[in-house]
Order: C-alpha cells, then structure tokens, then sequence
C-alpha cells in the first residue's frame, strides 16, 4: 500500500509558476514509477509528467516539455512538479500516482490548478 497526499496547488496568472509535492509514505521502493496527471474539467485524465523509481527514467506530456519539471528527493518519497509559464490550458485537478508493475496503483486525492489568463 502508499498514501499519497499532493499539495502546491492554487490560483495563479498565465505566465507564472506553481511547484506541485507529492509526499509518499508506504511501499514506495517497491514503485515502478510516480507519476503526475491532471483532469480538466469534462476530459479525461492524462499523464503530465513521470518519473521511474530505479533508474530516473522522465517522460513529459508533449503539451508540459520545456516549461515543466518533474524531480523527487533523494529518499524519493517526494516527488515535484515544477510548473513554469503556465497557460490557462494547464487548469486542472493535478493528481499524484503510484505505478506499480504486478498490483494496483495508488492515487492521491489531488490538488487544483487554476490559471488566469
């Protein structure tokens, strides 16, 4: 089992930042990856950004690349997302996923993004 509890969300304008924490506590070294996603309101849910457990191994959603940054700490039981230049598109429910290879994932409760424009 982890527990996920996300937080950093908020209000912002276009064009500013906002860094998103997961902090993950359970059988987090047995994690394939963590994972951001987000949900705008009437779309589905979609990957943001993911990193793998061993290895750092990173992928961005295209729409994210060059203006978000997913990192974690040493201990890797905190995961980042450094959002920068935000457009109103990223608004959103961001949510926090533990990725497993052979049980089920886990999500956080989520934290909302609200960009201005």
């Amino acid at each position: 089992q982890v527990q996920l509890v996300e937080s950093g969300g908020g209000l912002v304008q276009a064009g500013g930042s906002l860094r998103l924490s997961c902090a993950a506590s359970g059988s987090v070294s047995s994690t394939y990856a963590m994972g951001w996603y987000r949900q705008a309101p009437g779309k589905q849910r979609e990957l943001v950004a993911s990193i793998t457990t061993r290895g750092g191994g990173i992928n961005y959603a295209d729409s994210v690349k060059g203006r978000f940054t997913i990192s974690r700490d040493n201990a890797k039981t905190t995961v980042y997302l450094q959002m920068n230049s935000l457009k109103p598109e990223d608004t959103g429910v961001y949510y926090c996923k533990a990725i497993f290879l052979y049980m089920r994932d886990f999500w956080g409760q989520g934290t909302q993004v609200t960009v201005s424009s």
